[in-house]
């Protein structure tokens, strides 16, 4: 009977186990110094609102010991961005590329649709060359500021690590803007943190 009883226990605690790691986040590779990580976007990326050096790339090249390149291009779309992505994984070769698009898309009213399939595709094409991704959530513009429901529904398709709400706590604090739209680098460096903290939580060893 009590052997009966310790088989029972022991099915119950495979299946919590095995619950526990279906929840799981997304993992990714862990970084090393020798790795290089390429931050994509616009002008988030870019770091438009303070230096070059206080830029989110800059910043968390320190924090994580290793390279980061910034591929950040004031006013690019999500079209724009699609369109050159393929060069930059060409000359980088990253081991992780952080994704922080689609802001300008919003700011010039194009469609969901369209900007969606680009960030997918955009995905699909880091994916297909074995490159991890850590994505940002953008707000879209309205009463309130809220991140575009178009960045879950993405990281959950692909399975990445994902920031949802990082660049909307910058952009309702005006201690952490240098206008409307950007940060400044107290906020860039906020920015850096948090995308360091998913990095870490999200690497596996």
């Amino acid at each position: 009977m009590i052997a009966g009883w310790k088989r029972w226990l022991l099915l119950v605690c495979l299946c919590l186990l095995s619950l526990v790691g279906c929840g799981r986040s997304p993992a990714i590779r862990p970084l090393t110094p020798e790795s290089t990580v390429v931050a994509f976007g616009d002008s988030l990326t870019y770091g438009t609102g303070a230096r070059p050096e206080e830029s989110y790339p800059a910043v968390l090249a320190g924090l994580l010991g290793c390279n980061v390149i910034n591929a950040g291009v004031p006013g690019e779309v999500t079209a724009g961005g699609l369109a050159r992505l393929p060069a930059v994984l060409d000359e980088t070769r990253p081991a992780l590329v952080i994704l922080c698009h689609g802001g300008n898309d919003f700011l010039r009213q194009q469609g969901r649709e369209e900007t969606e399939a680009n960030l997918r595709r955009m995905m699909a094409l880091i994916k297909g060359r074995g490159i991890d991704i850590v994505l940002i959530g953008v707000p879209a513009p309205g009463l309130l500021v809220a991140t575009s429901p178009i960045y879950e529904e993405l990281a959950k398709e692909f399975k990445v690590p994902y920031d949802k709400g990082i660049v909307r706590a910058i952009l309702t604090d005006r201690t952490l803007k240098s206008d409307q739209i950007h940060p400044n680098a107290a906020g860039y460096r906020r920015m850096a943190e948090s995308v360091a903290e998913v990095i870490r939580k999200a690497s596996v060893r």
